[in-house]
């Protein structure tokens, strides 16, 4: 009786998560059916047991499970999909989402108040050295600094090809002389420091140098475990919809530091023409639904609007 209320609650809470996002839940739907071909065996355990063939050239018999262990396996089916769906998610994940040319490191530099034009001064030279004198691997996406959002704040993305690179880099600034002299005086200027690895979306690749003007958006989201391959799903078309409008600079999800983070980069000529284009794209087919289907993934998000700086790649 417990095993049938309970088959109840999951079925009812299985098929109003299915009507949201119904092509992400294929793990969840194997594990439902998998309670309906099992549920004799929770009631009959003799039958369980003596349905396995003895014939020679078989595979042998699987270890018996005991009553609360069957119960369990399917509870956690239910909840977090089959064994052979989850492992197959942790063999592909990566290389389905990630478009694995590129590894990319996202600096956030808290600056103390009153220090921004120093540490601007500092960091137009520091930069622009590495990318002209240290790793060649290692290219600067570009620079900002926070104008709505985290005031105070700057953000620099960098471009290494592939994670030796990302590793060289990081050997010469811990040994060239040049870096560590303009390194330590930009510090001084820095109230606290972060930085994250990320990997660019497989659909999103990062646009190229450009001078476009105006002011850029950095839309963050800290999402729930195990949601990024249904955002990714979701978003693929969303983007789409999007580039109607709109021309997308980059999109990215983390490795390594804060994880279950993606970061989404937009650029508008100002913020009248940011809201015409938003409000533009739910005429898009699809647009609504990416919406719809993503806002429950979501436990944070925020927005920064940002100002390139004089050498950023972007701006």
């Amino acid at each position: 009786m417990a095993v049938s209320a309970a088959k109840g609650r999951f079925s009812l809470a299985l098929g109003a998560r299915t009507l949201a996002a119904p092509s992400a839940y294929i793990g969840l739907g194997q594990a439902n059916r998998a309670l309906h071909t099992t549920s004799t065996c929770l009631v009959d355990d003799k039958h369980d047991s003596s349905s396995s063939s003895t014939g020679s050239g078989q595979a042998a018999e699987e270890p018996k499970r005991t009553l609360p262990q069957k119960a369990s396996h399917i509870v956690r089916s239910i909840l977090h999909g089959s064994e052979q769906v989850r492992q197959e998610t942790r063999d592909t994940l990566s290389k389905v989402l990630a478009r694995g040319k590129y590894v990319h490191e996202l600096a956030t530099h808290k600056v103390k108040p009153g220090c921004m034009d120093q540490y601007r001064d500092v960091v137009a030279q520091l930069y622009p050295y590495i990318v002209r004198n240290l790793s060649p691997g290692t290219k600067l996406v570009g620079s900002w600094e926070t104008d709505i959002g985290d005031l105070d704040t700057a953000i620099h993305i960098w471009e290494y090809q592939g994670y030796p690179a990302l590793s060289k880099a990081y050997l010469e600034y811990r040994t060239d002389p040049k870096y560590q002299e303009l390194h330590r005086k930009m510090l001084s200027f820095i109230q606290e420091r972060n930085s994250q690895i990320m990997l660019e979306f497989q659909f999103w690749p990062t646009h190229p140098p450009v001078s476009k003007g105006g002011v850029y958006e950095l839309r963050s989201y800290t999402l729930k475990s195990g949601t990024l391959l249904e955002w990714e799903q979701n978003w693929r078309v969303g983007v789409e919809c999007r580039k109607h409008h709109e021309v997308p600079m980059g999109a990215w999800f983390s490795q390594l530091g804060d994880l279950n983070q993606v970061h989404h980069l937009w650029q508008y000529s100002d913020l009248q023409v940011r809201k015409e284009v938003r409000e533009a794209a739910w005429s898009e087919n699809g647009w609504p639904e990416t919406v719809l289907n993503t806002v429950p993934l979501i436990q944070k998000m925020s927005s920064r609007i940002m100002l390139p700086m004089p050498f950023s790649s972007l701006k």
